[in-house]
């Protein structure tokens, strides 16, 4: 839901009130603001290979390239010429990265992939052009599109409408904005039996069990506002395996190095030389587009990881240092008591 979370989202965390205790990502819930954070320094004597050297020459000069020269070293390397400057100059600047890594033993901790696959996940829910501060966003469509890292493909996908209960009545502006009908909603099951679908959808690809996974999302809001908002509606606890992800639009920033204002799903797309597929606001759509930048910038050399979890009640962002740890198994969760 792109215009509400372009005109809505706090950086770092949404406006719903406090939580329950379970709903740390943690024990310690050592969480910390890392929106403009890079790698912390390596330690003296992690760069000890020579290769580093080299790295830092072609970095000088990919750095004195103007645009025309990286797009022509790009075809050269029959690497994506697509996109601006900033963007070419990290493609440029990964690939040497990797190829010169490639032939050094100092490849050893480059060369392993953080997940099995990403599930991106974009909620569409009901709204109001004008959204009192105390309405309640109910989702209406629940899609996961999921990336293969190894192929770095999108291999599959989910989606289910969803009944409202609350404002069982979309409002004109909702209609127009998603897409979604009265009718589609009025014949669709309710979230408890959706999430249970979906629960099930990622049981059989075995994810959390076999393949290590993670979910990932356009800002904080499908969690840490939609997701919370409905599970309380439907009065059932948040999901444990939801708990931490990926907030794109803060790993497109830290990685391209661009301010946040470009870091809006059509902004992204366009910098990355693409346009939107689809119909916007359809959440099966825009989970698709924002599935492409994220192989692209895996392709780009980005190792994408969790920035984000929920800690009592609220999004909060996860430090660079936090230790790579793949979404828990799909359960259904308890009802609230």
């Amino acid at each position: 839901m792109e215009s509400l979370k372009e005109t809505s989202q706090p950086a770092n965390k949404t406006s719903t009130s406090g939580g329950d205790q379970e709903e740390q990502c943690c024990p310690n819930a050592s969480c910390e603001k890392n929106e403009e954070q890079d790698p912390p320094s390596p330690k003296q004597g992690d760069f000890s290979d020579p290769v580093y050297k080299e790295i830092a020459m072609a970095n000088g000069a990919i750095n004195r390239m103007n645009r025309d020269e990286m797009r022509a070293k790009c075809v050269e390397l029959k690497l994506d010429a697509r996109g601006v400057k900033d963007v070419l100059r990290k493609r440029l600047k990964s690939y040497y990265k990797r190829q010169k890594l490639m032939h050094s033993t100092a490849a050893d901790g480059n060369r392993h992939a953080y997940f099995d696959y990403i599930c991106v996940v974009d909620f569409e829910a009901t709204c109001e052009e004008n959204n009192p501060p105390d309405y309640l966003h109910e989702i209406i469509e629940f899609p996961i599109v999921l990336i293969d890292t190894c192929t770095l493909e999108i291999v599959d996908s989910f989606q289910e409408y969803v009944k409202p209960v609350v404002n069982p009545e979309l409002s004109e502006f909702c209609v127009k904005l998603t897409g979604i009908t009265q009718k589609m909603v009025d014949e669709a099951k309710t979230f408890n039996q959706v999430l249970k679908q979906a629960v099930s959808w990622l049981q059989e690809k075995e994810l959390g069990t076999k393949y290590k996974y993670t979910f990932l999302t356009d800002g904080s809001w499908d969690m840490g506002k939609f997701l919370r908002t409905q599970c309380k509606l439907s009065q059932i606890r948040f999901p444990q395996f939801a708990r931490k992800w990926i907030n794109i639009r803060k790993s497109y920033g830290n990685f391209y190095k661009v301010a946040r204002t470009q870091t809006k799903l059509i902004c992204m797309l366009e910098n990355l030389g693409m346009h939107y597929d689809g119909r916007p606001h359809s959440g099966l759509d825009d989970s698709r587009n924002i599935a492409r930048i994220a192989i692209h910038m895996l392709k780009d050399g980005c190792q994408l990881r969790v920035n984000e979890c929920m800690h009592s009640g609220e999004p909060r962002s996860v430090p660079i240092s936090a230790p790579i740890e793949g979404a828990l198994a799909p359960q259904m969760p308890k009802k609230r008591d």
